[in-house]
């Protein structure tokens, strides 16, 4: 991790800190199980650690930061049909913020496995792939 990411995540509470470095490396884990994806770019948009397919160009950038004054979120683009879908699949099990973010509770447990899905198609909204 560069020290540019390393002092950003370090800028968090602790409290935060922690579920969005879980996040990060479930965003690693998924990309490395999915052919084609790639090497992911990590870097800082807007403050914001950001995980990009740049080489693959499979997918579309995911973001992760803090939300309001007590969340966590997982920021998607906005002009993608991302969060439509999202929310069509997990609606009762997951909080969204209009067509760009999965807002998440810091002090629960991560939702894993609905978490992974969502990475998944974000890395490889571009290839088009079966749902």
């Amino acid at each position: 991790m560069e020290k540019i990411i390393v002092d950003r995540f370090e800028q968090f509470p602790i409290e935060y800190r922690i579920p969005l470095l879980q996040i990060r490396e479930l965003i690693f884990a998924t990309a490395a199980e999915i052919d084609g994806v790639g090497e992911l770019e990590e870097s800082l948009k807007w403050n914001q650690p950001s995980y990009a397919t740049k080489v693959s160009k499979s997918g579309s950038p995911i973001r992760i930061d803090r939300f309001g004054d007590d969340k966590i979120a997982l920021f998607f683009h906005c002009q993608t049909t991302l969060i439509e879908e999202f929310r069509a699949l997990f609606n009762d099990r997951l909080e969204f913020s209009g067509n760009r973010a999965i807002v998440l509770d810091p002090n629960e447990e991560l939702p894993v496995e609905e978490l992974r899905y969502c990475i998944q198609r974000a890395l490889t909204y571009h290839k088009k792939t079966s749902k």
